[in-house]
């Protein structure tokens, strides 16, 4: 009974590890789509503004 509290405490720890790498990978890559779209948006009203306008 004690290996198999062992083994559940180990696997736990390590599903808990598991846990936070997703979370932080997702949380790196939420913030890197954010951030693109931004500077796009950023790139595209700075060519906007460069165009000459047709009145």
């Amino acid at each position: 009974m004690e290996n198999l509290i062992k083994f559940i405490n180990v696997f736990l720890s390590y599903g808990v590890l598991m846990l936070i790498i997703v979370v932080v990978a997702a949380a790196a890559v939420f913030i890197g789509i954010r951030l693109a779209i931004k500077k796009n948006m950023q790139k595209a009203q700075a060519a906007e503004t460069k165009e000459p306008q047709e009145e």
